[in-house]
């Protein structure tokens, strides 16, 4: 369930602009979350959400940009938590994730930044990703392998 919150957490910050913990309580608790205010501060400082400036001047929650290690363990960290399976089929990459986890996943495979993938689609619990060749298929099974298997 903490996955499937947290995935909900990215989704709302990049659709509204959600200025305090208490605001971001409001709108899980509207869409069926338990939560409290304390789960939410926990939440943020797993996600390592960040306060920026907004449009319209005034501080939101976003989700900090960068590619450095810290951010590539916490991604990995959540494929490691979320992924159920994937396979290949020509040059796609079929990847099944927990219900409710397949856009924390997505994203994180975003932020990986692997090599020859031209992008991703999420669903609920199924991403599809396109790589740039058959050939190069393989490098990405073989990422995701070591990927996995550094967060165990």
């Amino acid at each position: 369930m903490r996955f499937v919150r947290q995935n909900r957490i990215m989704e709302i910050i990049r659709d509204n602009d959600v200025e305090n913990q208490n605001q971001l309580v409001d709108i899980l608790e509207k869409e069926g979350f338990n939560v409290t205010q304390a789960t939410v501060s926990r939440d943020i400082k797993e996600l390592e959400l960040v306060k920026v400036k907004g449009e319209n001047g005034k501080l939101k929650y976003a989700v900090r940009q960068g590619y450095g290690k810290e951010i590539s363990d916490k991604y990995s960290f959540i494929l490691h938590n979320t992924v159920v399976s994937y396979q290949s089929a020509e040059n796609i990459v079929v990847v099944k994730t927990l219900s409710g986890c397949g856009n924390s996943a997505a994203e994180a495979i975003d932020m990986l930044d692997i090599n020859h993938i031209v992008g991703s689609v999420a669903g609920d619990n199924t991403i599809m990703i396109v790589v740039d060749s058959k050939e190069n298929t393989k490098f990405v099974l073989d990422y995701l392998d070591k990927t996995l298997m550094k967060s165990e």
